[in-house]
């Protein structure tokens, strides 16, 4: 089989495509022939080196933690009934950019009627995310929801979560291609966080308050004007850093304002708890009641050139590799 692997650290090109041996499924595994692989963010952080405190990959390794394809064969232990049907399923944080993958038995989630395998795939990691974020931030009608990288595969879905809950919705992303899909998706303002003055425009969208609760997907300096513009008695969620850290926030400006922080740990979920947010991310698809949205696809052996999209900040909704 065809495979992407990280050779060392560094840029995209450290992506190679090669040949590698067909995986065989061990006790408790099955092997699944991979029709589209989610690209994460934070695999191009961890392919450059970034991250080395919290991630244990050591090149050379095949990148990617979820897949979404038909399984071929199970090992020892395993109900031969799984063979031959669509799945979809995480690896392990590594092992997905490939044309086979291997995979816990356990962790195997039918795809359901109705919705395709690059759908499925799309909402792997993104579904789960979106679903438990909201469900800490418990949001109430009415309420304003400030939605940073709206124009990301987790953020389309905040947007929508927020909207079916009946709360008021300011999409933050950069770039009129994603403004306009926030809008589409039916966020009441959408916001370019590019330019100057964005979070006073955030401000002036709630009419004055701020925002009730604060999705920061995207960290750094951008996470820090959004938490200053936070209504008080807010709520905000620093789980995202793909501009490289987490927003920097004072203490003692979270008591003062009287809001309630919440941080990556709120999406670090048992495999149980991880495993019902995806299935029912997948039913509400399946349902018509959430879409992702697939921006752009690259063949497997173009991993590289989907990392340097990324990078770009020139992708929209998520990213697919395809075999």
């Amino acid at each position: 089989m065809r495979a992407v692997e990280v050779a060392k650290f560094g840029g995209p090109e450290v992506l190679v495509a090669r040949d590698a041996p067909d995986p065989v499924a061990g006790p408790g595994q099955a092997v699944v022939r991979v029709t589209a692989a989610h690209v994460l963010f934070v695999e191009t952080q961890i392919r450059s080196g970034w991250g080395r405190e919290y991630f244990t990959v050591e090149p050379p390794y095949v990148p990617g933690d979820g897949v979404a394809g038909q399984v071929t064969s199970v090992g020892d232990s395993v109900e031969p009934g799984w063979v031959g049907r669509s799945v979809v399923t995480r690896t392990g944080e590594r092992g997905a950019y490939a044309e086979q993958a291997v995979a816990q038995a356990e962790g195997l989630m039918p795809v359901p009627e109705g919705l395709g395998l690059r759908e499925a795939a799309a909402l792997l990691h993104d579904g789960p995310t979106a679903l438990g974020l909201f469900e800490n931030a418990r949001v109430e009608p009415e309420e304003w929801v400030l939605v940073l990288g709206a124009g990301g595969g987790l953020g389309i879905l905040l947007v929508q979560l927020a909207r079916a809950a009946d709360a008021r919705v300011v999409g933050a992303a950069r770039g009129t291609r994603k403004l306009d899909l926030a809008r589409e998706l039916g966020a009441d303002a959408a916001i370019d966080y590019s330019e100057p003055g964005w979070a006073e425009r955030v401000r002036e969208a709630t009419g004055g308050t701020g925002p009730n609760v604060v999705f920061d997907g995207v960290g750094g300096e951008v996470g820090k004007a959004a938490f200053g513009e936070t209504a008080r008695g807010g709520r905000f969620s620093a789980h995202g850093a793909p501009s490289g850290a987490f927003a920097e926030i004072d203490p003692q400006e979270v008591q003062r304002l009287g809001v309630s922080v919440r941080g990556i740990e709120q999406v670090q979920f048992a495999p149980a708890e991880l495993k019902r947010l995806a299935e029912r991310a997948l039913s509400e698809a399946a349902a018509g009641r959430l879409r992702p949205v697939i921006g752009q696809t690259f063949p497997l052996e173009r991993a590289a050139d989907a990392h340097t999209a990324m990078e770009l900040r020139g992708v929209i909704g998520t990213t697919l590799l395809l075999t």
